[in-house]
């Protein structure tokens, strides 16, 4: 796992969508396209406009969802809704190459086998996902894979469904997937997650986002979620 450090919010969002406009353009160049998945939150949605300014071969981008909540089309707690304004709305990204999860279908189940289809449609089977990135809540949760659980638990399936959690239900792709994936970015900011990212970068596997694999991971954070990192932040953290 690798750590970078930056002053502000602001500086993680444009030092996320730098990073990612890098891997996409390694990717295309090595094999002719690129697949992210991406999860919801304010700093992402900087992040996703920093990264439609970037000069980008767009026509072979395709953005996929790390997890979202069961809620209707256009809802504002959506991840959707606001992935569509930050990308689609300020980029050249065809928007048939934004894949949605679901989750207004009658039958949740079969919208996680049909997403998993999807996956594989543009990622390979198994799956294969160039980048995804991820966020750390305050109680150590990544994607929707949340303290308590039994998503947690889950190895055979690439998409499931969550319990409540926040007052909604969620679809979120699941440990198997995120682990073969070729690169993990997490963007982690605020001083309310210093802890928690200090307990990832130890992979304490009692927290969710513990789970995750932290070989070809890029953590990008600011100061005050780094604050008890220490100093050699730039460094490789076995």
């Amino acid at each position: 796992m690798k750590i970078h450090m930056v002053a502000h919010t602001d500086s993680a969002a444009s030092e996320a969508a730098r990073f990612i406009a890098g891997q996409a353009r390694a990717a295309v160049k090595d094999h002719g396209s690129f697949v992210m998945a991406v999860s919801g939150g304010h700093t992402p949605w900087l992040m996703l406009r920093g990264l439609a300014r970037e000069d980008l071969p767009w026509n072979a981008v395709n953005v996929v969802q790390v997890d979202e909540r069961i809620a209707p089309a256009g809802d504002v707690h959506r991840n959707l809704t606001h992935l569509q304004e930050s990308l689609l709305e300020h980029a050249p990204l065809p928007r048939e190459q934004i894949h949605p999860m679901p989750v207004e279908s009658s039958d949740l189940e079969a919208a996680c086998a049909q997403y998993a289809q999807t996956l594989q449609m543009i990622a390979g089977s198994p799956p294969l996902l160039d980048l995804v990135h991820l966020g750390l809540g305050p109680d150590g949760h990544t994607a929707s894979l949340v303290p308590g659980d039994p998503v947690r638990n889950v190895k055979d399936v690439d998409v499931a469904l969550t319990g409540l959690y926040q007052g909604r239900r969620r679809m979120t792709l699941t440990y198997p997937i995120l682990n073969r994936s070729r690169q993990i970015l997490w963007l982690v900011t605020g001083e309310e997650r210093a802890g928690m990212l200090g307990r990832l970068v130890a992979r304490d596997l009692s927290i969710p986002a513990g789970g995750v694999r932290n070989d070809h991971a890029m953590v990008i954070a600011d100061r005050a979620a780094a604050s008890r990192l220490g100093d050699n932040l730039q460094a490789e953290v076995a």
